[in-house]
């Protein structure tokens, strides 16, 4: 399983994110330009050009028609996929950490950072065209007033988002009326990342406290736990196999002094139900921040602290690989 190496950011990798299809790969680095490649080869296809400081998170609409990412520079920004050309500018008051597109993307949401004596906020705006996305006043602004959000999904049928905070709770929100419904704090650390399964019914989380947990979309009950020995970054559902791939690794400030084995850099995979680990793909030299599976789950992505994505395919004898029990 030989794996394509993408190099286009000149810094680490926040994060990456297939398209519905699959067939483009969108990410995002501590550089200023997200990047759109071609999933099959490889093939870097454009970049998104306006940011001027570091993008840390991006979302791409389920026609691939709109890309939305959010930048320490203070905005969102909602762009033409194809052209690449800028349709829309939200400035906020602090960096913004997180965004996502609804399910129907006629609504999107974004977090902002509890920094330069500003709280931490989340935003709701109508994203259907440019005109509501640049002129609009929020759909819906809530203030947070604990810890930062680090991580934000949306809930069923586009009625709750989820956001993961970095003291590790969990808080659902309901749309309707900008409160909060439900906080769980199931993790001790940071929650660095969200995702949910094909269904759209459960999510794992990646926390600093060394583990990723698997939570219900609607109580916020968590099934099952997968214990690592290293904070994780990244975690995704393999949306044909009862599978998760985790990825993370020690503190990028703490790398110089290890060697690639001592820093675990490698994404491993668990049984979902079972919760035990049965493979490591190594690759990374230093931490992975991100990681995607394919939507048709015959490849995963990883995205580094050293500035590479990896796209590793699977041998034939994934598929075939029965758990024992």
């Amino acid at each position: 399983m030989k794996p394509l190496m993408l190099q286009g950011h000149e810094r680490a990798i926040t994060q990456i994110k297939y398209n519905r299809e699959g067939d483009l790969l969108f990410s995002s680095a501590k550089d200023v330009t997200p990047n759109v490649w071609y999933s099959l080869n490889g093939e870097r296809l454009g970049t998104y050009n306006g940011h001027t400081g570091a993008v840390w998170c991006i979302d791409v609409d389920w026609k691939t028609t709109k890309f939305l990412s959010g930048a320490a520079d203070n905005s969102l920004r909602l762009w033409d996929v194809s052209t690449g050309v800028e349709i829309g500018n939200i400035s906020s008051n602090s960096a913004v950490r997180t965004c996502s597109f609804s399910y129907s993307a006629d609504l999107a949401s974004y977090s902002t950072d509890q920094a330069m004596k500003q709280d931490c906020e989340i935003f709701i705006v109508d994203a259907r065209d440019n005109e509501s996305f640049k002129n609009s006043e929020p759909i819906l602004r809530m203030t947070v007033p604990e810890s930062k959000v680090t991580s934000l999904i949306w809930g069923t049928l586009d009625h709750t988002i989820i956001t993961g905070h970095e003291d590790g709770a969990i808080t659902q929100w309901d749309l309707r009326t900008g409160k909060s419904i439900e906080t769980v704090k199931d993790h001790q650390g940071s929650i660095n990342d969200m995702q949910k399964n094909r269904q759209g019914t459960m999510f794992v989380t990646a926390s600093k406290d060394k583990t990723a947990k698997l939570f219900d979309v609607d109580d916020l009950s968590v099934h099952k736990v997968y214990v690592t020995e290293r904070p994780v970054n990244s975690a995704s559902l393999s949306p044909i196999f009862d599978h998760v791939v985790l990825g993370g690794g020690q503190e990028a400030m703490d790398v110089t002094t290890t060697a690639a084995q001592a820093g675990k850099f490698d994404a491993r995979f668990f049984h979902v139900i079972f919760e035990e680990e049965f493979a490591r793909v190594k690759g990374h030299f230093g931490p992975i921040n991100s990681l995607a599976f394919h939507p048709d789950g015959e490849s995963f992505s990883t995205g580094g602290e050293d500035g590479f994505i990896r796209v590793q395919s699977f041998d034939p004898t994934y598929k075939e690989f029965r758990f024992d029990y």
